[in-house]
């Protein structure tokens, strides 16, 4: 029997993003597009809905929060997790999807590293972040890995056996320590990352938002490690 696919997408102010994503994202192979609105102020929910998405509202700001929102409604075997500012693409669903279908991988990560960052799209210290952050992946957990990217895919058991706890950006190092731990059969797969079509980001696009971003992520990559 087929693997069912849900798409998680936490969105906050994306509404100038939102209706294309959600279309293009119905272009690909999957069965159920959860939007949760992370407390936007434009309308970004109302976009998501009209363009045919489950949305979910989760007003306290937090990726983790908004990501935990969206598990909690999803029905697929697949969850497959995609930032709302359209800088990766859904085209490339697929590459994600490929390995956990074929039973080889509990986690499939895609890797910018490995595919494609266009001219201005990753700025130095978001590079320097990545790397510095994948390395100590392998130095703690014996996971080889280029990128700490949140285009990612798990099968549902797998999320659910985590017990994720951290509502930050901090999330996504979270489920890649945990799985490791675990021995879970992780892969990488290139994919494509391009500049947001409109908008800031809310890591690169501020210092505050990077040293937070950094923070919470070297921090759990770490105290994981202690555990």
């Amino acid at each position: 029997m087929p693997l069912t696919v849900t798409v998680i997408i936490p969105a906050l102010n994306e509404g100038d993003n939102i209706a294309d994503l959600v279309a293009a994202v119905k272009a690909q192979p999957v069965d159920q597009i959860v939007v949760v609105d992370n407390g936007s102020e434009d309308e970004t929910g109302a976009r998501a809905e009209a363009a045919g998405a489950l949305v979910v509202q989760e007003p306290r700001r937090g990726y983790g929060y908004a990501c935990a929102a969206g598990v909690a409604v999803a029905r697929g075997d697949i969850l497959l997790f995609l930032d709302g500012d359209f800088s990766f693409l859904p085209a490339e669903i697929p590459r994600l999807l490929g390995p956990l279908q074929a039973g080889a991988a509990e986690l499939v990560l895609g890797s910018r590293v490995l595919g494609h960052i266009a001219p201005g799209a990753m700025p130095p210290h978001q590079r320097f972040g990545n790397r510095l952050t994948a390395g100590l992946m392998g130095l703690l957990y014996g996971v080889r890995v280029t990128d700490l990217g949140p285009y990612r895919a798990v099968r549902r058991e797998l999320l659910e056996s985590l017990d994720m706890a951290e509502m930050t950006f901090g999330w996504p190092t979270e489920m890649m320590v945990k799985a490791a731990r675990q021995g879970a059969r992780i892969q990488e797969v290139p994919v494509s990352y391009v500049a947001r079509r409109t908008g800031q980001s809310k890591v690169s696009g501020t210092l505050r938002g990077s040293l937070l971003a950094g923070w919470h992520i070297l921090s759990v990559t770490l105290r994981y490690a202690r555990r």
